[in-house]
């Protein structure tokens, strides 16, 4: 009798560990999309405030007037 218990258990204890594990891969799946959505909008809104995209690129271009002394 304690083999089937056993057996029954374990049967659920399966079912269950592939119930979370798809719950956990669904979850995976939406917070990739939340963060590409996201990370869309923070390109749309950088380019709105002509801040540049890129991390390099953020350089001011500054002209200077340069004189010759002779």
């Amino acid at each position: 009798m304690g083999g089937l218990v056993s057996c029954i258990r374990s049967v659920f204890r399966a079912i269950g560990n592939t119930c979370m594990a798809i719950v956990n891969g669904i979850a995976g799946i939406l917070k990739a999309i939340i963060n590409g959505v996201a990370n869309v909008f923070d390109i749309i809104i950088s380019c709105l405030t002509c801040r540049r995209t890129g991390g390099a690129g953020r350089r001011r271009w500054v002209r200077s007037r340069r004189t010759h002394v002779a």
